[in-house]
Order: structure tokens, then sequence, then C-alpha cells
């Protein structure tokens, strides 16, 4: 749902409420802009990594060695 940010400040405490009962976020546009999210509370306050789940793409070996060869023999010396 798209508010504007005028009728969010007129209907703001209607609209949080609305939020947290249905769970869906509402999208606050300003002159058509989009200014801000109001997202229902949840989980991810307790767990913060979860915000980025599934942003992340693995493109190494996760086998490899953390250190390289090189570096081995510069801490032996």
């Amino acid at each position: 749902m798209k508010v504007a940010a005028a009728a969010f400040k007129a209907r703001c405490l209607a609209l949080i409420d609305q939020v947290r009962e249905r769970g869906e976020p509402i999208t606050i546009t300003k002159r058509g802009r989009i200014v801000a999210r109001l997202v229902p509370a949840g989980d991810e306050e307790d767990r913060p990594w979860l915000r980025v789940r599934g942003r992340a793409r693995w493109t190494g070996d996760p086998f490899a060695p953390v250190v390289g060869d090189e570096d081995v023999q510069a801490l032996q010396k």
C-alpha cells in the first residue's frame, strides 16, 4: 500500500495499527517519490542478520585455505 506523506501524517497511528494487524508494509511517498517504508516488527529486531539474508553470494572456494603458501612462508621466518 502506498500513502502520501501528508496522509500518513494525518492517519499515522491508524496506519501503524494496520501494519501490525495485517503484516503488510506501507510505502510512504512524497511528491510521488518513495521516502520511507513502514514494516511490521518481527524477528529481525532480535536477529539483525536476517535483514541481509539472501542478499549476498559466495564467489570463492569454501574449502580453500584461508592463508596462502606465501603467507605461511613469511610467518615462518
